[in-house]
């Protein structure tokens, strides 16, 4: 059963720009920070940015000035803005659903189907 439901990927040139939208159901985004992962191929799984329900963000020092991550508590969707994309974006990008218990870890309870993102040069 699919909790988070994503769209908005597909294939871009360099320079170019990218919304991601990953709705959920109410009883998930109320509980979790949301936000988004990406997997390109043969390396991790990578955190982009979580944001809170009070709106405070955690992203990955390499997207901060490029991305931005969002969320509309009326419509129970998060949102990632992607700005001045690079060909090494190129990933597959997972909406995710996590919290963190006083440590620096995220813990992730929900994933998306992810959403595949290409920027060719």
């Amino acid at each position: 059963q699919v909790q988070l439901v994503e769209s908005g990927g597909g294939l871009v040139q360099a320079g170019g720009s990218l919304r991601l939208s990953c709705k959920t159901l109410l009883s998930i985004f109320s509980q979790y920070a949301m936000g988004w992962y990406r997997q390109a191929p043969g390396k991790q799984r990578e955190l982009v940015a979580l944001i809170t329900s009070s709106g405070w963000t955690d992203s990955a020092d390499s997207m901060k000035g490029r991305f931005t991550v969002s969320r509309d508590n009326a419509k129970n969707t998060v949102y990632l803005q992607m700005n001045n994309l690079k060909p090494e974006d190129t990933a597959v990008y997972y909406c995710a659903a996590g919290y963190r218990r006083g440590g620096s870890t995220w813990q992730i309870a929900y994933w998306g189907q992810g959403t595949q993102v290409t920027v060719s040069s």
